[in-house]
C-alpha cells in the first residue's frame, strides 16, 4: 500500500496534470484536495488534449475512482460542462464521487471576486475571477453552502435565502454593485443539484477502505507550494492548502496514513499574478521560455511569468512538503540553449539568504545568486531512459537535485504519457 501526495514545487503551473495522470495507471483511485476552478491541468493521452479544472486527471482511466474532498470549492456550472465535455469525448464518469462536505461556489462569489479586485485598484492580488477567495471566506465565516445543502432543496431554500440577503446588501451598499434575484439562482442551483446528486458521496470513508485494502492511493493538490495561504508569497496567495498537508485537511484522513509526497516542478519557474519574483527574466528569453514552453494558463488564458530555476524554492518546497521525489517537467523546453542558469541563493542588502525570507518587503529586494551551467543542443523529446539524455542534460538534472536537497524520481521530456522517464516510481 502506498498513499503518495502529488503538489506543486514553485507558484503553480508545474505541469502536475501530466504526472497525475502518468502515476494514476498505477493508482487504485485519485483524490483531488483542494482548490477550485481558479486551476487546471492540460493532460495529453492517446494523441488527445483534455483541459480539466476541477475532475483528476485520473478520470482518463476507464472505471478508476476519482474522488474530490471536503476541501475543494465547486462550481457545479463549471463541474457539469467539464462532465458533458469528457462524456461527449467517450469518457465514462460514473466513477466519479464528490463530498458532500465541499463547497459550493455561487454567482455572488465570482461577481464579489470581481468587484473587490476592480476595488484593489493598482494593489490587486491578480485572482482568476472564479470566486475562489470569497467562497473560501464564506466556508471560514461559516455562511458557506455545501454539497449536501445543494442536493437537498430543503435545506438549500432557507440558506440561500439568508446569505443572499447579505450577499445583495454588500453589493448594492459597499461595491455599488445591482444583487441577485433568490428565484433565479434557487431554481438554476436546484437542478444543478438534481443533476449531480448521484455523484455524492463520503470520500473520506471510500479513501478509508481503500486504505485497509492496501490499494495505491495518489492524492492531487492544485496550485503550488508557494501559493499556499500560510506558507505562500502572502498575500499573492489561493486561498486553500497546496501544500502537502492539506490533502489530510481537504481529503479526511490523519497525517501517519502519508506514505510519501512528490513535489512537480518545471526545468525553470514559473507564476501567474502579481507578486515578487526573484529569477524572473524580464527579457527576450522569458518571451522565448514563454513561447516554446506554451506558457499560458489553462484556465485563464494569462501569459505566465518565466525565470531560472529557484534553487531556494526548491529548498522551501522541500522543507514545508517533507519532500521525498522531485517530479521535474519541460526539461525539453531548455534545449537548445547555450547556457542556463540555476539559483542558488539571494542576495539581500550584502549578505547571502539561502532560505526563502517570510516577508514581501525581503523577497522584493533580493537578487539572485545563480550558478552557470551549459546546455544541450540535443533533441530529448524520443528518449527512452536518463542514461541516454545528453550530459550537460544529466549534470543539469543532478544539480537542481543537489540544491533542492532531494532526488528526483519522474522525468518530463515532453507533454506525452509516453515522454516520461521513470527513474523511481513514488508507488511501489
Amino acid at each position: 500500500m502506498s498513499t503518495v501526495v502529488l503538489i506543486g514545487g514553485q507558484w503553480g503551473d508545474e505541469g502536475k496534470g501530466k504526472v497525475t495522470d502518468f502515476l494514476a495507471e498505477q493508482a487504485a483511485m485519485v483524490v483531488r484536495y483542494q482548490g477550485g476552478n481558479n486551476a487546471g491541468h492540460t493532460v495529453v493521452a492517446n494523441g488527445q488534449e483534455f483541459k480539466l479544472h476541477l475532475i483528476p486527471s485520473g478520470i482518463l482511466y476507464a472505471g478508476k475512482p476519482c474522488l474530490i474532498g471536503n476541501g475543494v470549492v465547486l462550481d457545479p456550472e463549471v463541474f457539469i460542462q467539464e462532465l458533458e465535455g469528457l462524456e461527449s469525448r467517450g469518457i465514462k464518469t460514473d466513477h466519479l464521487r464528490i463530498s458532500p462536505r465541499a463547497q459550493v461556489i455561487m454567482p455572488y462569489h465570482q461577481k464579489l471576486d470581481a468587484c473587490e479586485e476592480k476595488r484593489r485598484g493598482a494593489s490587486k492580488i491578480g485572482t482568476t475571477g472564479r470566486g475562489i477567495g470569497p467562497a473560501y471566506m464564506d466556508k471560514a465565516a461559516r455562511v458557506g453552502i455545501r454539497m449536501a445543502d445543494l442536493i437537498d432543496p430543503e435545506e438549500f431554500g432557507p440558506k440561500l435565502k439568508n446569505i443572499l440577503a447579505n450577499k445583495n446588501e454588500l453589493l448594492q451598499k459597499f461595491y455599488n454593485e445591482e444583487g441577485f434575484d433568490y428565484g433565479d439562482i434557487y431554481k438554476k442551483y436546484t437542478e444543478y443539484g438534481k443533476r449531480l446528486a448521484g455523484y455524492v458521496e463520503d470520500v473520506s470513508i471510500i479513501i478509508d477502505e481503500g486504505i485497509k485494502k492496501g490499494q495505491h492511493i495518489l492524492f492531487e493538490g492544485a496550485q503550488g507550494t508557494l501559493l499556499d495561504l500560510d506558507h505562500g508569497t502572502y498575500p499573492y496567495v489561493t486561498s486553500s492548502h497546496p501544500v502537502a498537508a492539506g490533502a489530510c485537511l481537504g481529503a479526511g484522513l490523519g497525517p501517519t496514513r502519508i506514505s510519501k509526497v512528490v513535489a512537480v516542478a518545471k526545468a525553470y519557474i514559473t507564476r501567474v499574478g502579481e507578486g515578487p519574483f526573484p529569477t524572473e527574466l524580464k527579457d527576450e528569453l522569458g518571451d522565448y521560455l514563454r513561447q516554446r514552453g506554451h506558457e499560458y494558463g489553462t484556465t485563464t488564458g494569462r501569459p505566465r511569468r518565466c525565470g531560472w530555476f529557484d534553487g531556494v524554492v526548491a529548498r522551501y518546497a522541500t522543507r514545508i512538503n517533507g519532500l521525498d521525489y522531485l517530479a521535474i517537467t519541460k526539461l525539453d523546453v531548455l534545449t537548445g540553449l547555450d547556457k542556463l542558469l540555476v539559483c542558488t541563493g539571494y542576495s539581500y542588502r550584502g549578505k547571502l539568504l539561502t532560505e526563502f525570507p517570510s516577508t514581501l518587503k525581503i523577497l522584493d529586494e533580493c537578487q539572485p545568486i545563480y550558478e552557470e551551467m551549459p546546455g544541450w543542443q540535443e533533441d530529448i523529446t524520443t528518449v527512452q531512459n536518463y542514461g541516454e539524455l545528453p550530459e550537460n542534460a544529466r549534470a543539469y538534472l543532478d544539480r537542481i537535485s543537489e540544491v533542492s536537497g532531494v532526488p528526483i524520481a519522474i522525468i518530463g521530456v515532453g507533454p506525452g504519457r509516453e515522454q516520461t522517464l521513470v527513474l523511481k516510481n513514488p508507488l511501489e
